[in-house]
Formats: structure tokens, C-alpha cells, sequence
């Protein structure tokens, strides 16, 4: 069902001057398809690849109905489906390069590791902008890690923009695959700061970033915002604010460490208890 309030309207301008090679009326019920695959894409990805599948149904010519399609697989895991639709994207002339670290990601899925690095190597890699880059390293660096090459999968990702001192679109999710990468080598000291640092640019809460780096360090963190109610604890309870400009940058040598950087955006601070190993030490001054 498609809700009134959807009118298509709410596509971009680009998707919308796409659409208008079709009948206006079918333009309009694609582009609430498109709409709904969209929103959904997230929080109810099968429910949204049934929008972007009744979407390619009515205009399946269309570059944009296909990589909305290719995209609303993906998320719903559909790696066959997805690489499918994407190549037809491509060959519609939607996107073209964009994809590629989707369709990476898509091999990997399908237990297609060599494909997926074909991918990550070919020239169309090198038209990739930025945030395309560093996913694209994201990919290649789990590949690295399916494969068993776990020191590689950790030099995969020490690129420049490992090094970039202001948060930047990709910060959150380098820093996360950096600090898992660290795990899967067996370097659990520095994945921590990595986690933290992951935490940190992670304002909405999509990682698991602040317990990994609790989990790490053994300690538990605590919800201080419930109702306003005393937390279990008591003076045994530890306030660790991880922030941006906390974190010293770990580079690709490990003796050598960049000042942090003033002009950073700071997180909120992050609670935490301390673990078991931790219950005979002093609580902190106030």
C-alpha cells in the first residue's frame, strides 16, 4: 500500500526529470514506490524492496528505478539480486562507477572474494570520489579479512583519510573497520582507541562502538539518562567522555602519533562501570 501523504514529489530533482520519460500518471506511482523504498530502506528493508521490486515491475528502463531497486536489495541482503539490479543500472546509464563498492560488497555476500577484488581494482575504481574511496577500502579490507589476511585487512585501511583530524561523512565507519580489522590481527591495545574514537563520531548510536571499546577495556557502561533514577554503581561508577580530540591518532607506525585537533567536534560522554578486573581500584577524584 502506498500512504496518501507519499506523492512522489518528495524524490529529488534528478530522480524526477529521470522518471518523466514515462506517462505521467506512472511516473507518479513510481516515483511513491521510489519514496517508500527509500524510508523503508533502513528500518524495514524487505519492506522496502517490495516497493523498489513493484517500482522496477512498472518501469524497469528506467537507470533510477534499477539502482533504487539494486540498493533496496542490498539492504535487505539480497547480494544476487542486488548485483543484478545494479548492473542494470550501469548499463542504463545510473551511477556508473558509484556502485562499485556495493557491488564489491555484493561478491563478498556471495562467498566471491577474488570477484570482489577484481572490482575493488579495476579502473572505474579510480573515478570514485572520496566517501566512494573509503568504502570501497572498507570492502576490500573484509575481503582481506575473509581470505584470512588479517595484517592486510589492517593496512588496507591506513589511508590518508585514516589520518584526517576533523570528522569528515566517513569518519565513523573507517574508524569502526579500522578498529575491527585491529581486533581480527590480534592488536586489541590499539583497537580500543579505535573504538573509542568510532564512538565518538558515532552521534546517533549506529554502532556498537562505545561497548566494543567497553568490552575492551573491561568495563560496563551505564545508562544514566533512564527516568532519572540513581544508576547501580554508586561511587564505583566511572565517567569516561570519549571525544574526538581524546583519542591521540594512531598512524600507520606506531611510534609516531599527530597532535590532536583543536577544532574537532566533541561527543557526548560515554559511562561506564568498571568490569570485574577493575573492582578493587579507587574511584576516581572528583
Amino acid at each position: 500500500m502506498l500512504p496518501d501523504e507519499v506523492t512522489g514529489d518528495e524524490l529529488d530533482v534528478d530522480a524526477r526529470v529521470e522518471l518523466r520519460t514515462l506517462p505521467k500518471e506512472l511516473a507518479a506511482k513510481v516515483a511513491r514506490h521510489l519514496v517508500m523504498a527509500g524510508r523503508l530502506a533502513e528500518e524495514e528493508p524487505e519492506l522496502s524492496y517490495r516497493h523498489a521490486k513493484a517500482a522496477r515491475r512498472l518501469a524497469s528502463r528506467v537507470g533510477i528505478v534499477r539502482e533504487a531497486a539494486g540498493i533496496a536489495a542490498y539492504h535487505a541482503g539480497e547480494w544476487a539480486e542486488a548485483l543484478a539490479e545494479l548492473r542494470a543500472a550501469r548499463r542504463l546509464g545510473a551511477g556508473e562507477e558509484a556502485y562499485l563498492p556495493l557491488m564489491a560488497d555484493c561478491e563478498r555476500g556471495l562467498g566471491r572474494p577474488e570477484r570482489a577484488l577484481d572490482l575493488v581494482k579495476s579502473p572505474e575504481a579510480e573515478k570514485l570520489d572520496a566517501m566512494g574511496r573509503v568504502e570501497l577500502r572498507i570492502v576490500e579490507s573484509g575481503v582481506r579479512r575473509d581470505l584470512g589476511q588479517n595484517d592486510a585487512a589492517v593496512v588496507t585501511l591506513q589511508i590518508p583519510e585514516l589520518r584526517d583530524r576533523r570528522l569528515r561523512p566517513w569518519s565513523m565507519r573507517l574508524f569502526y573497520a579500522y578498529a575491527d580489522a585491529l581486533v581480527e590481527a590480534g592488536r586489541e591495545g590499539e583497537a580500543a582507541d579505535w573504538f573509542a574514537r568510532a564512538a565518538a563520531a558515532d552521534r546517533d548510536g549506529d554502532t556498537d562502538a562505545a561497548e566494543r571499546y567497553a568490552e575492551i577495556e573491561g568495563l560496563h557502561i551505564l545508562d544514566t539518562e533512564e527516568d532519572g533514577e540513581e544508576q547501580p554503581g554508586g561511587d564505583e561508577a566511572v565517567a569516561v567522555e570519549v571525544s574526538a580530540t581524546d583519542i591521540a591518532f594512531q598512524p600507520a607506525e606506531p611510534e609516531v602519533q599527530d597532535a590532536p585537533d583543536e577544532d574537532a567536534p566533541e561527543a557526548a560522554a560515554v559511562f561506564l562501570e568498571p568490569g570485574p578486573a577493575d573492582e578493587e581500584q579507587p574511584p576516581p577524584a572528583e
